[in-house]
């Protein structure tokens, strides 16, 4: 691929261009998110900012599972441009009684085509994922000794609609 950077250079024969492999993933977890009805603090300088306060909920993958504590949120902005920024954070809480902070952002962006079914309470749900982009990059942070391997991981999560809530297929990175 050629692409000028601007400052006359060709990126495909610059020698400081390296080829650093394919990003691949690996699934982590599912995490179902149950959701307290928002808080709307109405519109602002940079769009509408609505508080989606976590209920509650659950998560489950082949390493760690267990449950999302109450108390969290998403501090989602609705842009101008009607696309949607996340800021979530979470804790989780293994099975084995271990506390993780999971934090991330991302965008959700819904085709005008979806956008009149997406605001319907019933509608929203049935919307089939992969004809929206709902992307996250969640981070962890831990104190557990067994699970501090995820202070050193960054993932990619797909988010999706559910029945009270939402949920996130998270995968790390690798």
């Amino acid at each position: 691929m050629t692409t000028d950077t601007g400052r006359g250079r060709d990126i495909a024969t610059d020698p400081r261009v390296q080829d650093v492999g394919e990003v691949r993933t690996t699934h982590l977890f599912d995490v179902v998110v149950d959701l307290n009805p928002p808080l709307d603090m109405g519109v602002g300088p940079f769009g509408r900012r609505i508080l989606y306060g976590a209920a509650g909920g659950t998560f489950e993958g082949a390493r760690l599972h267990g449950e999302v504590v109450p108390g969290g949120g998403d501090w989602t902005l609705f842009r101008p441009d009607r696309a949607m920024t996340v800021d979530v954070r979470l804790t989780l809480r293994t099975h084995d009684d271990a506390l993780i902070h999971m934090s991330y952002g991302g965008r959700w962006i819904v085709p005008p085509e979806l956008r009149e079914d997406i605001v319907d309470p019933v509608k929203s749900r049935q919307v089939d994922p992969s004809r929206y982009y709902f992307r996250t990059a969640p981070l962890f942070e831990t104190g557990a000794e067994k699970y501090a391997w995820l202070n050193d991981i960054v993932c990619v999560g797909s988010g999706y609609l559910i029945e009270g809530g939402v949920a996130y297929q998270v995968s790390q990175v690798l």
